[in-house]
């Protein structure tokens, strides 16, 4: 019994040794969770709108009919690099016609609207999921995370952070455009 308890020490150090090295493993993309929504219909939730933001709120509904995929990132004005990432959202909006919606999680609404009177309002809808229950729905692990969904409400692609550098916008374009020309293949 005192040889296990002695070795029970180096047993504890070798297993958080191996998710030390685990986690620092070059090749480990940590941007790669992946998502049970993929190829799967966008969660059912229905979100009131911001207070004061002056858009409209989001629902599961305004993800579909669309004749384009449409963007639906999760945001709060919390989130640093929700700040960060928001210039490059904001541009997809206005050069590349990016139907973005969004999703404002666990943020209060007086912060959102100053957050967005500030920085500027991208987004043509935004549903404001306080409690986080949209967020659960929709899989998040934080903010921000960007979807895109089909035109018949089929998620399909997930970005896990920040939309932010040459690396990341590059991915989300190329997603983005994958999704366009296979809608247009479709109509």
């Amino acid at each position: 019994m005192r040889r296990l308890l002695a070795a029970l020490p180096v047993l504890i150090v070798l297993v958080f040794g191996g998710f030390f090295l685990w986690g620092l493993n070059p090749d480990r993309d940590p941007n790669a969770i992946p998502s049970v929504l993929i190829s799967q219909p966008a969660p059912a939730f229905d979100l009131p709108t911001v207070e004061g933001v002056g858009v409209p709120g989001l629902s599961r509904g305004d993800l579909t009919g669309n004749a384009d995929p449409v963007v639906v990132n999760v945001f709060a004005s919390w989130c640093v690099p929700c700040r960060a990432e928001h210039t490059v959202l904001t541009r997809m909006v206005e050069r590349d016609g990016v139907r973005l919606f969004g999703i404002n999680y666990k943020d209060k609404p007086e912060a959102a609207r100053s957050w967005l009177e500030e920085l500027g309002n991208p987004y043509e809808r935004i549903g404001s999921d306080l409690d986080g229950r949209a967020g659960i729905e929709w899989g998040i692990s934080g903010v921000p995370e960007t979807f895109i969904v089909a035109g018949d409400g089929t998620v399909l692609y997930r970005y896990v952070g920040p939309i932010v550098g040459p690396e990341a916008e590059g991915k989300f374009a190329t997603a983005l455009a994958q999704a366009r020309a296979n809608t247009g293949a479709n109509s």
